[in-house]
């Protein structure tokens, strides 16, 4: 499964967990990740992110909120 369909078929999952703020795609060591942005790394919030999806790394980056200007 290509990086970009398991993106797709698993955004609202990841964005319905509280204090995700954004989910997008990253590289790590050359390779491609999922990339999982957050308002704040809490050890709640760990616990309920996953390490992985579909075999494809999460990378996990702490960005504080977002909003629009």
């Amino acid at each position: 499964m290509q990086i970009e369909e398991v993106l797709h078929n698993h955004t609202s999952q990841l964005m319905a967990i509280p204090g995700v703020t954004d989910v997008g795609i990253g590289e790590q060591g050359g390779k491609p990740v999922l990339l999982i942005m957050v308002k704040a790394l809490t050890p709640e919030l760990k616990k309920e992110l996953p390490s992985q999806l579909a075999g494809i790394p999460i990378q996990v980056e702490v960005v504080g909120e977002i909003s629009a200007f």
